[in-house]
């Protein structure tokens, strides 16, 4: 059971790291041409930068399936991708986004934090002027109040 739980908050942790770096070195270098499709506002509900998730929810799929049999490190991997891509969903597209609006705009510092940084993101919709490139890795000033 502890290997269960380490594995999926490794497969967690280790989509933000990459995530982090995925999204600052290609998809702000290289695959520019489709993630800018989320940087410009559309009214569209889908946008081309949505293959991103098809990707790394494939990975998850691919490797729950290839675990499944004996409940292996894979399998688990994949479930901490999942959760992670979960968690993203709600924050990232309904949260912040409101690509659904279920959600009201957050109310706890962290989750203000988190939108403080993905705006500051979204402050410019050129290729080379952005910062705050993960989801929960992102800069303590984000984090900071007026009143402090």
């Amino acid at each position: 059971m502890i290997e269960a739980i380490g594995f999926t908050i490794l497969g967690f942790v280790l989509m933000e790291i990459s995530g982090w770096a995925i999204h600052k070195y290609l998809m702000h270098g290289p695959l520019w041409m489709i993630h800018k499709t989320h940087h410009k506002h559309s009214d569209s509900f889908l946008e081309l930068n949505d293959l991103f998730s098809l990707l790394f929810g494939s990975v998850a799929v691919l490797l729950i399936f290839l675990g499944i049999g004996k409940l292996d490190y894979r399998f688990w991997l994949g479930i901490g991708i999942s959760l992670y891509g979960l968690l993203y969903f709600l924050l990232h597209d309904i949260l912040i986004h409101r690509r659904i609006k279920w959600l009201d705009r957050p109310k706890s510092s962290f989750l203000q934090g988190i939108f403080k940084a993905h705006q500051a993101h979204h402050y410019s919709d050129k290729k080379d002027d952005a910062v705050s490139f993960g989801l929960f890795l992102v800069p303590k000033k984000y984090f900071k109040t007026k009143d402090r």
